[in-house]
């Protein structure tokens, strides 16, 4: 065999070889992404767009400004692709939208507050961690000052017509003190002094125009977001409207004025169960009802 056969064929295998190993190293990054692709499947997102005018309680919200706009659409992104948490709340607000609406009219407070009330409880009586609870989050040391009774078998917090009430109060004084609805619903979250503290130190009220704690900072945007996609839920792709909303509650009050020793028993001699009684009256918050001084409480029962 010549040197130039011998050359040949040497080539040759190297070729070979080369070409193996490059179909191997092919093979194993195919491998590699196939596996990477069923652990982590492509998945994608959609980005809600800003609207370009928005306004909270008929005061313009200044979205022609980047930092505004892009708080705004931080809270946006967070909460549309959070779609579980979106749509729960589209569900219970078919059930106490028109409850919390109403007290608002009534008490002359913009209907936008509804969405402060999503804000600060996703329509549910909550406890936070500080303490605050029911649907607008009323500490037990603030609530008595807005007309709401806390005691152990009685929590007013819990009643969503008396602690709508009580908000409207507040937001009326902050109204007062700071001129304009914007600083009054961030107030609520920071509190009329701390609000006021700040204002005065960088010598401005709008909310706008503040550095606040971090919370606060959000607060408005939280709101505003609350306010746009529950206004345009099916714009946005959330399927959720009167037919499959939770409905209100369908129920008749009866005036107690005796104290009720054993609430089981008096929700069965009146046609239903503990249990419903909780669920229809959560601001009942022991076995018993004590009532002394004259007073009296409605107790709702289901109608049917």
């Amino acid at each position: 065999m010549t040197n130039k056969t011998r050359l040949i064929i040497y080539f040759s295998l190297g070729v070979i070889t080369g070409i193996f190993f490059i179909a191997q190293l092919a093979f194993r990054e195919n491998e590699q992404k196939e596996k990477a692709e069923r652990k982590f499947p492509a998945r994608q997102f959609y980005l809600p767009e800003v609207p370009d005018e928005m306004t909270f309680a008929e005061e313009k919200v200044p979205l022609e400004r980047w930092e505004i706009r892009e708080a705004f659409d931080r809270e946006l992104i967070y909460n549309y692709n959070n779609p579980g948490h979106i749509s729960y709340i589209l569900k219970l607000s078919k059930r106490y939208f028109p409850i919390i609406e109403e007290r608002l009219k009534a008490n002359d407070i913009p209907d936008d507050f509804k969405y402060l009330c999503v804000a600060e409880s996703n329509l549910q009586n909550l406890t936070s961690s500080v303490g605050a609870k029911g649907f607008w989050q009323f500490m037990n040391y603030t609530g008595p000052g807005y007309g709401l009774e806390i005691r152990p078998d009685v929590d007013d917090r819990y009643d969503i017509i008396k602690s709508t009430n009580a908000a409207c109060m507040y937001l009326k004084q902050a109204y007062a003190k700071f001129g304009n609805w914007t600083a009054a619903a961030a107030s609520y979250n920071c509190g009329m002094g701390g609000y006021n503290g700040q204002a005065t130190f960088q010598q401005t009220k709008n909310y706008y125009d503040l550095q606040l704690p971090d919370e606060t900072n959000k607060y408005i945007f939280r709101i505003l977001t609350f306010k746009y996609l529950i206004s345009n839920a099916k714009e946005v792709g959330y399927q959720v409207d009167d037919t499959n909303g939770y409905k209100p509650f369908d129920t008749k009050s009866v005036t107690v004025s005796s104290s009720i020793p054993n609430l089981a028993q008096w929700a069965l001699d009146n046609g239903t169960t503990y249990k419903m009684i909780k669920i229809l009256n959560p601001w009942l918050r022991s076995k018993s009802l004590t009532i002394s001084g004259g007073k009296s409480y409605q107790i709702k029962l289901p109608k049917e």
